[in-house]
């Protein structure tokens, strides 16, 4: 029988904090030498990682991973569950795709069979690290999902784990949020919360104590800490944009516009750029016009097709065209690479309905959906003058054939990938992360029109915000009384 002990932080509402809060205190038991693993039994986002193993899981997984000083597993989230309309998701489990496109009710009734594989996971883990830190999902009140719950008390309760409730006090409610939280849980459920975390608060808190001893007195549940809110805190997101973003220190910085589509994903990709003191990255939405920038991004796409028919009817197209045929630079990621192309075609519907869509026409290419998905973390050398190093990783379900292909924009150890036009005007790639390191980094915004640049370590811009939130962690929270409860309730 494993002595490993699990804790579980739930959340009053979605962005209460939990990811943030997972990865603080990993990164502090890590601190004191403690051998911790993060887990999710269930994620619903577009942002992902690829595993060492070639598995799929949440990208907030991968970087409490990271916190904890570990390489991501896909036992970290063994359920992630991936939109492509607004009621219809791909389901992965353990890894890999399980149902591409389950609507609403359907994974409702499914939930029961992805149980067993959620708690093989937490079982295999707890062979391994003796302390298991697990993040809910949404709000464990949500009553209407409580039939067949996998991802708050519904694990809490199959592997009888103590839990802490996390609010957000900047969004204003959080009294409301989590008395009203604690009313709608079952007697068993209430139990099992050992106490409240106060998330992102600004000002005086003296003006917060008196709140506090209240909800203390009416509960009898001790609040065990109030985070500051962290101005600036850069850690990769779920889904929502960050707001982490720096201003250009420079006074004329490449001008980087990236439309953001209705199932963009994988938009931490940009999130190198956005950190970069010599660019200026600006996002634009619906009603939006594509103003004059350097370089043009496409970004990652869940529903290719979808996402395609959206930018045309936003009118983006001909600014796109224009912007090349000017002289403008325009790089396409994974979905977006694959718009670049004549047409992309699914015979099979594997992301909607059967048919195909005529591309952007800009690379001499098309792409056809296929079921098999291709998941694999690559290293390569980019082809822009000089080998240049460049490492990601591909998640994709659309295979690209054309003439285009045969100006491969990177040299992989095992074949090629991408595309460069024959003008430099263009580009593409199945590749996540490229961004990510420094030279490939340098080497593509010097392509795309900066002179001398100078990219940060991105890994050591993570790591500074992963120890910026366990700093706080040390110094707000009652770490002492976590581990307690951890160990009492696990004894």
């Amino acid at each position: 029988m494993s002595d490993s002990k699990t804790l579980m932080i739930q959340g009053t509402t979605s962005d209460a904090g939990k990811s943030t809060l997972v990865a603080a205190l990993c990164r502090v038991f890590k601190r004191r030498n403690l051998c911790v693993a993060p887990f999710k039994p269930q994620n619903m986002a577009l942002n992902s990682a690829v595993t060492p193993e070639g598995g799929e899981i949440g990208r907030a997984q991968a970087v409490q991973a990271q916190a904890a000083g570990l390489d991501p597993h896909v036992d970290m989230n063994p359920v992630l569950l991936k939109p492509n309309t607004d009621t219809g998701c791909q389901v992965i489990v353990q890894g890999q795709p399980a149902q591409n496109n389950m609507e609403a009710w359907g994974y409702h009734e499914y939930k029961p069979r992805v149980m067993p594989p959620i708690l093989q996971s937490h079982n295999r883990l707890k062979e391994t690290y003796d302390y298991i830190l697990v993040e809910g999902a949404g709000s464990p009140a949500e009553i209407n999902l409580r039939d067949n719950d996998v991802a708050n008390m519904g694990f809490a309760e199959a592997v009888d784990c103590p839990v802490l409730l996390v609010a957000d006090i900047d969004k204003g409610g959080v009294f409301a949020h989590l008395v009203g939280t604690l009313a709608l849980l079952s007697d068993t459920e209430q139990a099992r919360i050992k106490g409240f975390i106060i998330n992102r608060f600004r000002g005086d808190l003296s003006f917060l104590q008196p709140g506090l001893d209240w909800l203390e007195q009416h509960t009898g549940k001790p609040v065990l800490g109030v985070l500051p809110y962290l101005a600036g805190l850069h850690l990769e997101a779920e889904d929502s944009l960050t707001e982490s973003g720096v201003t250009p220190s420079v006074d004329q910085p490449l001008r980087v516009v990236v439309p953001w589509l209705q199932r963009t994903s994988n938009h931490t990709d940009l999130d190198p750029l956005s950190l970069h003191p010599q660019v200026d990255v600006k996002w634009i939405g619906p009603g939006e016009t594509i103003p004059s920038a350097d370089l043009i991004i496409l970004p990652g796409s869940k529903c290719v097709r979808a996402d395609l028919e959206y930018l045309m009817q936003s009118g983006w197209e001909q600014a796109i065209k224009k912007h090349v045929r000017y002289g403008g630079k325009v790089l396409g990621i994974c979905g977006g690479f694959q718009m670049l192309g004549r047409a992309i075609h699914d015979p099979q519907g594997i992301e909607g309905q059967p048919g195909s869509s005529l591309g952007l026409g800009i690379l001499d290419m098309e792409t056809t959906l296929e079921k098999e998905k291709q998941l694999r973390l690559v290293t390569g050398t980019l082809t822009l003058g000089q080998s240049v190093p460049v490492s990601g990783y591909e998640i994709h379900m659309g295979i690209s054939r054309g003439a285009a292909l045969s100006r491969p924009l990177v040299k992989l150890e095992q074949g090629q990938d991408g595309a460069l036009s024959t003008d430099n005007q263009v580009a593409g790639t199945y590749l996540h992360g490229l961004f990510e390191a420094r030279s490939a980094c340098n080497a593509l915004l010097s392509w795309a029109g900066l002179e001398q640049p100078e990219t940060p370590d991105y890994f050591q811009l993570r790591e500074a915000g992963i120890n910026r939130l366990a700093d706080a962690a040390e110094a707000y929270l009652d770490i002492e009384a976590i581990i307690r409860i951890i160990e009492d309730d696990n004894s």
